[in-house]
């Protein structure tokens, strides 16, 4: 009784808690990977004898420095786990962390459930504060296992806790613009896509200043650009990563002052009061999930397309540079990326890459259905004469058919680059290779489905596993050269490199049989538990 009035007494303490239980197990997942994969990565690590011209040549690569970015320290095993895994964990921290703070906050509200909260002598924004200073520490957690486990492998410290003080720095800078735009943006989707845009145009401006020297400047612009100035076990430049702890704090700082502007409920960029109805695609369960899935897929397409665009127009200088270095096609491979000599390979080994973004759409896609049953949305619709069957199938074939035409723009867009380059890679080569992730996308959307049916709170994470889970499983086997049984615990291992090779028909046969089981076990729970269940 005493603890309970005590705790009355002070509601921060009861939001502080509230937070850690909304994203303590997912801050335990993206600890553990971070750290994880980077001290594998080192463990795995074996320096190789490469001479200073050979060391140059890839440092002035422009289609290196784009791709993987600015390589650094390279003859050292932090340095090599740095330029390995720096900007992939720094995009999953970074992912992890808007779409945290967003869910933590305007889908709360969205949700109503901070009516209640609210009602009493806690202020909107002291709710939206002690949530995000909740969701700052995760950031500080994961950099400090990473610089653990990476000195526990046997690196330098110095270099280690730079890099650890990075990735929490772009972590923290993420919490900071998920806050923001849910502030911002009256709904989560809107805040998601929004926080989504600054990551993607932060990450192709960082490709952009790697690859252009004369463009060099950009990348202060970017916070991947920040992360790689630091430049950690090679001149360990602290300047770069405190600018983008200071932005991050001063975003922060902001998401708090517009939280205390607004209403409950409404945001700062306030939607008209009123405007014509739009009746377009609302006379059937599947034109209206055709409606609500256009306007994230053109943001998808948009982002997917020009960052396929920009592989293809570099795939005649990388092709051509590890011809002539196969030192470093060797450590290309070691870190997961084979075959990269040839523009056929090299189409092949990026295209993999086009599965995790594919995968994740349809996760998402399916996840905004759980959002819609949890937030009672969807109680009078099914209430009418509209079956569970009925809208599961068509949300999951929308999600499936959006997800084919985002992977058939990043063909496309890989043709386009090639072409204007003239690297000789034909526009059926190109799709035939970008429709080869198709089995993958498909198991991520039987997961989806699973996970619908029996664990609608953990569709998004259980549906993105087999693309983004399987991708990092074979790029950490790769790195650590793993049993090949291991390995092959990944689909992507199961995938050929097409259009270097002909396709694994019988593979992806039972991959997509595999779906297909998962459609089906998930259409099973979704009709007989009850909603929000």
């Amino acid at each position: 009784m005493i603890a309970t009035m005590a705790a009355a007494a002070r509601p921060e303490h009861v939001l502080r808690g509230l937070a850690v239980r909304q994203v303590r197990r997912g801050a335990l997942v993206v600890t553990t990977v971070c750290a994880g994969m980077s001290a594998l990565v080192v463990a795995g690590y074996h320096s190789e004898a490469l001479d200073p011209a050979a060391l140059a040549a890839l440092a002035s690569n422009p289609a290196i420095r784009t791709l993987f970015g600015e390589p650094a320290a390279l003859d050292h095993a932090g340095g090599f786990t740095v330029w390995r895994t720096g900007t992939v964990l720094a995009v999953l921290l970074g992912v992890w962390a808007m779409l945290a703070a967003s869910r933590t906050t305007r889908g709360e509200e969205d949700a109503g459930r901070w009516g209640l909260l609210l009602s009493g002598r806690i202020t909107l924004a002291e709710a939206v504060r002690q949530h995000l200073g909740v969701l700052a520490v995760v950031p500080v957690l994961v950099g400090a296992a990473t610089a653990a486990a990476m000195i526990a492998a046997g690196v330098d410290a110095t270099g280690s806790l730079l890099h650890g003080t990075g990735l929490a720095a772009v972590g923290l800078f993420f919490v900071a613009v998920g806050g923001v735009t849910a502030q911002l943006f009256v709904s989560r989707s809107a805040a998601n896509g929004a926080a989504a845009a600054v990551l993607v145009a932060g990450l192709l401006t960082r490709m952009v200043g790697d690859g252009a020297p004369a463009l060099a400047w950009l990348r202060w612009l970017s916070p991947f650009g920040l992360l790689a100035l630091t430049r950690p076990f090679d001149s360990n430049r602290g300047l770069p990563v405190s600018l983008l702890a200071v932005a991050a704090v001063l975003l922060l700082a902001l998401a708090g002052r517009l939280a205390a502007r607004r209403d409950v409920g409404a945001a700062i960029l306030a939607t008209p009061g009123s405007r014509p109805a739009r009746t377009a695609l609302l006379g059937s369960v599947p034109a209206f999930a055709v409606r609500r899935t256009v306007r994230p897929l053109v943001a998808w397409s948009a982002g997917i397309g020009a960052y396929f665009l920009l592989l293809g127009l570099i795939a005649r200088s990388m092709t051509e540079f590890l011809t002539g270095n196969p030192e470093f096609a060797a450590m290309a491979a070691q870190a997961g990326f084979p075959a990269l000599g040839t523009v056929e390979g090299y189409a092949a080994t990026l295209y993999a890459l086009l599965a995790v973004p594919a995968g994740v759409f349809v996760a998402v896609r399916l996840a905004a259905v759980a959002a819609d049953e949890n937030a009672r949305r969807l109680t009078l619709l099914l209430a009418a004469p509209v079956t569970r069957l009925r809208l599961l199938a068509a949300e999951a074939a929308v999600a499936g058919c959006a997800a084919l035409f985002l992977i058939t723009v990043a063909g496309i867009a890989m043709w386009a680059g090639t072409a204007t380059i003239h690297a000789g890679l034909s526009a059926g080569d190109a799709l035939a290779g970008a429709w080869n992730v198709v089995p993958v996308m498909l198991l991520c959307l039987g997961a989806a489905a699973l996970a619908l049916g029996w664990t609608p709170r953990a569709v998004a994470a259980i549906g993105a596993l087999p693309a983004a889970g399987g991708f990092m499983w074979q790029v950490t086997a790769d790195s650590i050269g793993a049993p090949s049984w291991i390995r092959a615990l990944s689909p992507f291992a199961h995938l050929a490199a097409v259009p270097a090779t002909a396709p694994a028909w019988v593979a992806a046969s039972v991959m997509a049989g595999i779906a297909a089981a998962g459609v089906v076990a998930g259409t099973v729970g979704y009709r007989r538990r009850d909603l929000s269940a």
